[in-house]
């Protein structure tokens, strides 16, 4: 059931939070094969939905009141275990919540669990997990991609509603798409950081997973909103969802980026882009192409800055003050090495080093301050193709989901991955991915970018593209 239906259901009184807090972790229980929760709160959950329903009975209001969800295991919720997915967190439980989660808890939805991801948000496939893969709902033997491949598994699944998210380089949007699902990473600023454990903090932006726009649109309107707490808040107008979902595609003007369509598209994703790009233009839409010439940079100035943030801000991980400490110490240089050669996973510690590296006298102007330069021409770029288009559009993923392992033992393939979504991070702007075709038996991800704060036209233009299409309705197999 659509989050929009289970609200009608809940305030119509023909459903119970009890009840769908029961269905929630019942389908939970069933699909424990898809390893997508860390953690399950279940008596805290049933719990949470006695209150939503008392409070229903008594007419108190809350946007979510009575909705399960579930969150990505890297926003801090209080007394409840939050690992970001390491093993360097896997006793720490916060004494306090992220801003995101007192959001959600005010607005009366029910927490169930905490989504598995990539450690430390770093990956694009859910396999570099310290608690294992998560898989693919629609293939088992596939990953959901990363690093939310945990929360876009729980919606794929229809184990939830919706979840929330982060994406730092594409880690909303990637896993939405190879999972059939819509995900949406707001503007940078648009949702309070504070509580949110940092992988790059110049990039990371929470956002929501949801089964389409509508649902993600309410969602990401309850958890968006100026926090003093976080200094990279900004107070921005808020999302008007109403108006976004009366949104007419007539005379939209939407830019299909040369460099986002060429060379490493499969051709499945391609023909379904396109097949989709046909259907806004039957609608009134007009599409152009476009240049984003620097964005053929991006992965190399992506990697070389979240690393070097990376490196600053997992500093703090050191065995002293909290997290992960080795047996037995020698000495306080044993007690920093192996707590944290232990505590770390492979692909954390790959992305420490190279931004150690990149920042180390010597080699900083070589790359750090030439990648800060790049960044500075991708958003340029899209500034000025804002200039010329309402919207951008492109595949959200180069390829479908790839086989567990497959592209392990290649970093560069995995980390191209990402190519079509890392510029938007690096320029901060709104971004979603929607469900339009599938290659292969497998699900494809439409991309849509808008301007900076235009959260509701990017809401708008994606209500639209659903409303007449089912893309977003197919289900994976066993799944009902």
């Amino acid at each position: 059931m659509s989050l929009a239906a289970l609200l009608a259901g809940l305030d119509s009184g023909a459903m119970s939070a009890r009840g769908a807090t029961e269905d929630a972790l019942s389908r939970a229980s069933r699909a424990a094969g898809l390893n997508a929760l860390i953690t399950l709160t279940a008596d805290a959950a049933r719990a949470a939905a006695e209150r939503a329903d008392a409070a229903r009975a008594m007419g108190a209001p809350g946007e979510l009141l009575g909705v399960p969800y579930a969150h990505k295991d890297l926003f801090c919720t209080l007394d409840v275990t939050t690992t970001a997915g390491s093993r360097m967190l896997a006793k720490f439980v916060p004494p306090y919540s992220a801003t995101i989660h007192e959001k959600l808890d005010a607005s009366g939805a029910v927490l169930i669990g905490k989504a598995n991801m990539d450690e430390f948000a770093m990956g694009s496939s859910n396999e570099h997990s310290y608690f294992g893969a998560a898989r693919n709902p629609w293939d088992p033997d596939r990953v959901p991609g990363g690093s939310s491949g945990g929360s876009a598994a729980l919606v794929a699944a229809r184990i939830v509603p919706f979840a929330t998210a982060s994406d730092t380089g594409g880690s909303i949007r990637q896993p939405a798409a190879l999972c059939g699902v819509t995900g949406i990473k707001p503007t940078y600023g648009r949702v309070s950081r504070y509580g949110m454990i940092a992988y790059a903090s110049s990039l990371d932006q929470a956002g929501v997973i949801a089964t389409s726009a509508h649902d993600a649109a309410l969602a990401l309107s309850v958890i968006a909103g100026f926090d003093p707490r976080d200094p990279t808040s900004v107070d921005a107008p808020p999302i008007d969802v109403s108006d976004a979902l009366s949104m007419s595609l007539a005379g939209l003007r939407i830019g299909r980026p040369r460099q986002w369509c060429g060379e490493g598209i499969d051709s499945g994703v391609a023909n379904a882009v396109d097949a989709a790009l046909a259907i806004y233009a039957e609608h009134g839409a007009r599409i152009v192409d476009i240049d984003l010439p620097s964005s053929e940079h991006a992965i190399a100035a992506y990697y070389v800055i979240a690393p070097a943030e990376a490196s600053s801000n997992l500093a703090r991980f050191d065995g002293v003050r909290y997290g992960h400490r080795c047996a037995h110490p020698k000495d306080l240089a044993d007690l920093y090495t192996r707590s944290r050669e232990e505590g770390f996973g492979h692909e954390v510690q790959k992305r420490i080093l190279t931004g150690t590296y990149v920042l180390s006298a010597g080699y900083y102007e070589a790359y750090y301050h030439r990648a800060l330069k790049v960044r500075r021409l991708i958003a340029n770029d899209f500034a000025r193709a804002f200039n010329e288009v309402d919207l951008i559009a492109g595949p959200t993923s180069p390829c479908v989901a790839f086989k567990l392992g497959e592209k392990l033992a290649d970093p560069v393939a995995m980390y191209l991955a990402d190519v079509n979504t890392v510029s938007v991070n690096l320029a901060g702007l709104p971004a979603l991915s929607i469900p339009c075709g599938f290659s292969d038996g497998l699900p494809v991800g439409l991309q849509l970018c808008a301007p900076w704060w235009q959260e509701s036209r990017l809401i708008g233009a994606a209500h639209a593209y659903q409303r007449v299409t089912d893309w977003h309705r197919a289900l994976p197999p066993g799944i009902a």
